[in-house]
């Protein structure tokens, strides 16, 4: 598979990612007080979710040969760290009703480094002396139709996993897988 077509299935899957986003934080709610309980499937997804992105980020860096910039490397170092908590938790069988303690945290963190990455790729005049020596965190190497760079990529991944655990991770309405 070739970058650009690499690139553009990426940025493809990104924007499915963020409808999926979208359309969890505007559902309707079922209960009274929130969330229905983090059951398997959605425990699935937001692994699966984790694991793609930093399967997608390696293969960025290690294979097609794009250089991390700092505000790159935070956001693998919240999201990284998912895939082991999320891994945890779905071979412990029962789900870990404290998943959500440790996830979210590390999700809205990437969160907001995602957003600042991609508003200093926007206007590279705000991030000045963000990244240090290396590559400028304004530097693009993915651009999918006009907007899709790779920390929007990441931005959307964090929202959906945020969106999952604010909308399925109510420790006190853990549902049985």
């Amino acid at each position: 598979m070739s970058v650009q077509l690499y690139n553009r299935f990426l940025a493809l899957l990104v924007l499915m990612v963020l409808a999926a986003a979208v359309a969890l934080a505007f559902r309707p709610v079922r209960r009274a007080g929130g969330g229905l309980g983090l059951d398997r499937s959605w425990r699935w997804s937001a692994f699966l979710l984790a694991a793609a992105a930093t399967a997608g980020s390696l293969i960025f860096s290690e294979v097609i040969g794009y250089e991390p910039c700092e505000l790159c490397w935070y956001q693998r170092i919240t999201m990284y760290p998912m895939v082991v908590i999320f891994g945890v938790d779905l071979l412990g069988g029962q789900g870990d009703s404290r998943v959500r303690r440790y996830a979210l945290p590390l999700a809205l963190a990437g969160l907001a480094i995602s957003v600042y990455h991609y508003l200093v790729q926007v206007f590279p005049d705000a991030g000045a002396g963000v990244c240090g020596t290396g590559v400028p965190c304004s530097a693009r190497y993915v651009e999918e139709f006009g907007f899709v760079s790779i920390p929007f990529m990441a931005g959307a991944v964090f929202a959906l996993i945020v969106a999952i655990l604010l909308a399925f991770g109510r420790p006190d309405q853990q549902e049985n897988p």
